[in-house]
């Protein structure tokens, strides 16, 4: 099962992919679910309810009709992984435990929904903006304490994020949030998919592409710390609550192509084949079996102010 938030007509919704392009609108299929994906999991976390109401129902929507929103709207909190990727490790040369997991958060402003346009800074500001691909976690069944083998009961289903960075904001001192939370720097969508139709996710492949060309390509098993590992880590210090998400890291850059040149060096790490995101290009994330998460990149429009 593929669920969607989306707005139509200025109001918000959430329904479930059928077909191509068709959603049936849970507002209409069962009125009494709320219109928020992180409510509905906070009344009904095995998502089966909602596969009993759009059983045999026709669609309502296209999926071409509808604005894409983040697919959690407000999380209660977004954790971040930082390199947890074996090769982003190795390229980076950044030093990281392997037991304990680098976390940072992001903010509800800082994301958008599918097809939606990410926010550039202005050049004036910053001009390392760069794609960052990740598998995230949606969490369903609330818990604290969990067992690594019970991690995945704890799942409603996973999606597609594209977590944009802006590395000179990253540097600025030891806490890189504010680098990681830019307005409008990332993405999440197109939907979320059922832990039964995605299976497990060390299965899958990531690939970004940055104006059609790949820029990244991993297997998800290359994960440093694998999906229970984190549910374990991050249940230790509080109650996993539904619609909680884990971005759980983004991989290596490919190599350039023969002709490209690299990014001028900004920072104190630079990867040899990571290019900048710049206005005008589109950025894509895509996990075979999932689907295509697809943005423009525009210039930040709000006027700066010194």
């Amino acid at each position: 099962m593929k669920i969607v938030s989306y707005s139509h007509q200025g109001k918000p919704g959430v329904g479930v992919v059928t077909g191509d392009k068709g959603i049936v609108a849970l507002a209409k299929a069962s009125p009494a679910l709320p219109n928020d994906l992180r409510r509905i999991l906070e009344v009904d976390p095995s998502l089966n309810a909602v596969r009993a109401a759009v059983k045999g129902k026709s669609a309502d929507l296209s999926l071409d009709d509808v604005t894409f929103d983040p697919l959690i709207r407000e999380p209660h909190a977004t954790w971040a992984l930082a390199l947890n990727y074996k090769l982003h490790i190795e390229e980076t040369g950044l030093p990281t435990s392997p037991i304990y997991p680098q976390i940072f958060m992001r903010m509800p402003i800082s994301q958008v929904g599918h097809k939606e346009p990410l926010w550039a800074p202005d050049l004036k500001i910053a001009e390392a903006f760069d794609y960052e691909g990740e598998l995230a976690v949606v969490i369903g069944k609330p818990g604290r304490f969990i067992k690594r083998e019970e991690a995945f009961d704890h799942v409603a289903g996973y999606s597609c994020y594209n977590e944009g960075s802006v590395r000179e904001y990253q540097g600025h001192n030891r806490q890189f949030g504010l680098g990681k939370n830019f307005e409008r720097s990332g993405s999440f969508g197109p939907w979320l998919m059922t832990p039964d139709e995605f299976g497990n996710p060390a299965d899958h492949t990531l690939v970004t592409r940055l104006n059609g060309i790949e820029r990244q390509r991993a297997k998800i098993s290359g994960l440093l710390h694998d999906v229970p590992r984190l549910i374990e880590y991050l249940s230790e210090g509080y109650t996993l609550q539904p619609g909680d998400v884990i971005v759980t890291g983004s991989p290596g850059a490919l190599p350039l192509n023969p002709g490209e040149k690299p990014e001028k060096p900004i920072g104190k790490v630079i990867v040899a084949g990571q290019l900048h995101m710049r206005a005008g290009d589109t950025c894509e994330v895509e996990i075979d079996g999932l689907g295509t998460l697809s943005n423009p990149i525009v210039t930040d429009p709000t006027p700066i102010r010194r």
